[in-house]
């Protein structure tokens, strides 16, 4: 009997199961079986009683540990348990060995490695494992031996990551072998591939899943079980990365990955079946800048019109957006918003993963013009995917979130973990030769520039960032307050500065005296806080009362910023317009120009020292639109500037003793922004998201 007979029967049997309805009883799906990874543990008391009035707990919902692919690639061999423990505030150590500390522990934390072969390059590099034995996953053999985790090390690396790889990992066995059949009964597609072990895969998840166990701590700090599902679009290559974050001990045995679909409707429409199996979990979308624009489209996935229950599916399983992350922020940018200064914020104009590097169209990849677009479907009667609270996280891929400027080491171990790779300061001339030689040996273009006389790496690194930090207006540090907080959207984001910003709008907010002790208790009795909407009652004119305080650590505040958008009632033109609403050091905004005055803080750029004598410890003021038009509905959000103080870059070249590099920014300015509170005109239809 011929393969060619076999293969015709196993086909012709397929078709026949789901051609005569037999299929769905044949079928079971893998990814919507549930387990409960609850662990017995001591039980404590909560370390502060539940704060009706909430607390802001700060928190990265986006690191990655060796059992992502690349990071175990690029000499990272940190656990989730040592994530955690670096979270709580303990010292770990980074591939090339030096410490990475926090200056303070956070509140919560989530490990979300790649689901997509999840723990399966640390088992290729295992030479005791049947993995280890295909031919294909020699050059991966023992590549973490503690002699190998160099800077040296880092072109035989990036070939294994570039082309060994990726060309590896996609052969499926042949049409005959009966572990097709596995992955087709079972909803499994990633069995079916030859370079994939399930066995290994769960192993990998429930450590990931076990870890957050054993570090939650209710009432001290609270973690997530999580995983990133990545994703792309499938013509050219933009980002469509989501972090999913669970509510509880219970999880699925298996993470969705870009195995079972590349399409992001696939993974909500699996959250809704885990939901409706009392599991209930959130998605949140990061790096919209290296989407290409597709990350918030006008149209779906497969092409088709964006529809009111598009629209209800989205916000029901993505209510919130990291907005800022070491691979820049995305929050606009200069081409869609030229009438704001501050637009220019640590911008990455590439788009992820891209060989060779390949630059990003911003139209789609900014939140601020996702909220535009969402009025805008949402005028044209399509319902708004796009009314997303805000939040930050790291994706650091060493188990450490580099949240601070003074203190970075970038993200990908030994990829990044020094200057000189980063691109920050002029490569030595060792140095130099050795990327001529990996050039040469790798078949890989020149990643040198000259700048001024100098060289230095041209790896695109210098766009990255020291950011960002998740903050959660909750009752209490609980997995269920916190959740519940992501689920409202009111969360805000920071680049990793710890500052506290409140936002609220009513009718009557005047009437709140912001200098009382009661002010918070009032405020949200008279109004509603970001990320809700806010009803017009007889078209009376808003007021939005917004407080910020800076972090005792960081530089002082220098102004609020309110950030509001509308479209065109007649045309649906999309429109934007920024508004100073409280300064520093007593001045006044202007009212032509809508800006504070500059607060003349320094930066000494040769000790990165900065003024002492100005800026604010707190901000806060009542603000009504100058521009408010009752029947018109709109978006505002808050926008909080410290004074400047050095970028990352700079201290490198200030510890190096050398001077910073020419052509980028010498300094930053740390900033928060909020979720939206959205304005609902009397006549304006609201398309009702169930949560």
């Amino acid at each position: 009997m011929n393969k060619s007979f076999i293969g015709l029967v196993v086909v012709s049997t397929i078709f026949l199961i789901y051609a005569t309805g037999f299929y769905t009883n044949f079928q079971t799906d893998s990814a919507l079986e549930i387990v409960d990874f609850s662990i017995d543990q001591p039980e404590t008391e909560n370390a502060a009683p539940s704060n009706p009035d909430r607390i802001p707990l700060y928190g990265d919902l986006h690191v990655h540990t060796k059992y992502s692919f690349d990071a175990y690639i690029f000499g990272v061999t940190a656990t989730p348990y040592d994530a955690y423990k670096y979270a709580t505030g303990e010292t770990i150590k980074h591939p090339l060995g030096f410490d990475m500390k926090l200056r303070e522990p956070l509140d919560f934390y989530a490990v979300t490695d790649h689901g997509f072969y999840m723990g399966m390059i640390e088992n290729y590099a295992d030479t005791s494992s049947e993995m280890s034995k295909k031919e294909w996953t020699k050059p991966m053999h023992n590549i973490n031996r503690p002699e190998n985790v160099t800077v040296e090390s880092l072109g035989e690396r990036a070939d294994l990551f570039s082309s060994v790889l990726s060309q590896a990992i996609v052969q499926p066995y042949p049409y005959w072998h009966p572990k097709l059949w596995k992955a087709w009964f079972t909803n499994n597609i990633q069995v079916a591939l030859q370079s994939f072990d399930y066995d290994v895969h769960k192993s990998a998840w429930f450590d990931v899943a076990n870890a957050a166990e054993e570090f939650n701590k209710p009432g001290e700090f609270t973690t997530f079980i999580g995983y990133e599902f990545t994703t792309s679009t499938d013509v050219e290559g933009g980002n469509l990365h989501r972090n999913v974050i669970f509510d509880s001990s219970k999880a699925p045995i298996r993470p969705w990955t870009r195995i079972d679909s590349l399409n992001p409707e696939d993974l909500w429409t699996w959250m809704d079946g885990l939901r409706e199996r009392g599991v209930d979990s959130l998605a949140m979308p990061h790096n919209s800048n290296g989407s290409n624009g597709q990350m918030f489209e006008v149209e779906t996935f497969r092409g088709d019109p964006i529809s009111i229950e598009y629209a209800e599916k989205r916000m029901r399983n993505e209510p919130v957006v990291e907005v800022t992350q070491v691979k820049g922020t995305s929050d606009t940018h200069p081409l869609l918003s030229p009438d704001d200064e501050w637009a220019d914020f640590e911008i990455m104009d590439k788009r992820v993963g891209s060989r060779p590097p390949t630059y990003s169209m911003p139209q789609g990849g900014y939140v601020r013009d996702a909220y535009l677009r969402g009025l805008t479907l949402e005028w044209e009667g399509r319902g708004n995917p796009y009314k997303f609270g805000l939040i930050g996280s790291s994706d650091t891929h060493t188990g450490a979130g580099a949240f601070d400027e003074n203190n970075y080491w970038s993200k990908v171990g030994v990829l990044d973990g020094i200057d000189m790779s980063r691109g920050s300061v002029p490569l030595t001339q060792d140095r130099i030769e050795q990327l001529v030689e990996y050039a040469e040996l790798y078949d890989q273009p020149m990643s040198i520039q000259d700048i001024e006389g100098r060289t230095y790496a041209d790896v695109g690194f210098d766009q990255w960032s020291a950011s960002g930090l998740a903050v959660a207006w909750a009752e209490e540090n609980t997995r269920d307050s916190i959740f519940q907080a992501f689920k409202r959207k009111e969360t805000f984001a920071t680049t990793g500065t710890r500052m506290a910003v409140r936002f609220f709008a009513g009718f009557d907010m005047q009437s709140v005296d912001i200098d009382s002790e009661d002010m918070v208790q009032n405020a949200y009795a008279k109004g509603v806080t970001m990320g809700a909407d806010l009803f017009s009652q007889d078209n009376q004119t808003p007021q939005f009362l917004v407080w910020a305080q800076r972090d005792k650590l960081g530089a002082p505040l220098q102004r609020v910023q309110i950030i509001k958008g509308w479209v065109e009632s007649a045309s649906g033109t999309p429109k934007e317009k920024i508004y100073d609403v409280a300064c520093s050091d007593g001045l006044k905004v202007d009212p032509v120009t809508n800006r504070c005055p500059d607060n003349g803080a320094k930066v000494n750029i040769n000790d990165c020292s900065i003024s002492s004598d100005v800026g604010a410890v707190e901000l806060k003021t009542i603000w009504v639109d100058p521009d408010f038009d009752p029947t018109i509905k709109a978006f505002y959000y808050v926008r909080v500037l410290e004074n400047p103080t050095c970028r990352w870059s700079t201290w490198d070249a200030l510890k190096a003793g050398v001077k910073p590099r020419p052509d980028l920014d010498e300094t930053i300015q740390e900033r928060a922004w909020s979720s939206p509170i959205w304005y609902i005109p009397e006549s304006g239809e609201l398309d009702i998201i169930p949560l």
